[in-house]
């Protein structure tokens, strides 16, 4: 789709609305600042009123990737003291991250790979947003932990940063093709959120 107008102020919106599409249905690689202009329609100097470069404007779009992830995986006040809504909870939360994955592949791919992180440099704005949803995840878990196993010798921290990684492989899994079946992954998505509930309890 070709956005052909835009009111005064809004390019950035436009860009970046235009540029999620570009990214979705033809990958990383099918961006470019001349191809997105031309969507747009704009000329290429346009672009560089508001992003400063592709690496700028791909931090932007990893951000706008962050704040679609939080929402996409909120997660609403647990009744701790019932561990059927404690285990519904967890599993809604993995579904709906392995759910973002799955229907933004490429986006994920940009907010969490290497094309930003390793190849580029992260603008202090995704940092920031990027390491404030881990801090919001880990100050979850340190709550969970509180409230399931007060004598529990479990590590928060360490129990975020390893209940990501499973989350975060599971959705390579499913990005990458290894697993296709979407009864599996579910499956596989159930377990991932009891051995989350496990070790938050401690056990």
């Amino acid at each position: 789709m070709t956005t052909s107008h835009y009111h005064h102020g809004d390019l950035a919106e436009s860009l970046l609305r235009e540029a999620t599409g570009i990214i979705r249905d033809d990958g990383l690689e099918g961006l470019s600042l001349r191809k997105l202009a031309t969507r747009v329609g704009v000329t290429p100097a346009a672009l560089y009123h508001h992003f400063r470069d592709k690496n700028d404007l791909l931090c932007a779009l990893a951000e706008r990737g962050f704040e679609a992830l939080e929402l996409a995986v909120v997660l609403p006040p647990i009744d701790v003291a019932s561990d059927a809504a404690l285990e519904k909870a967890l599993c809604d939360i993995v579904h709906a991250y392995v759910g973002f994955a799955d229907a933004n592949s490429e986006l994920y791919d940009l907010m969490f790979g290497r094309t930003i992180w390793k190849a580029g440099t992260p603008t202090p704005a995704l940092q920031a947003i990027a390491y404030g949803s881990f801090r919001r995840y880990l100050d979850r878990i340190r709550a969970l932990a509180r409230g399931l196993a007060k004598s529990s010798r479990a590590n928060p921290l360490r129990t975020a940063q390893a209940s990501w990684a499973l989350l975060h492989g599971l959705c390579r899994l499913r990005i990458d093709g290894i697993y296709i079946d979407r009864e599996d992954l579910g499956a596989m998505s159930d377990e991932a959120a009891r051995l989350i509930l496990a070790r938050i309890r401690g056990s």
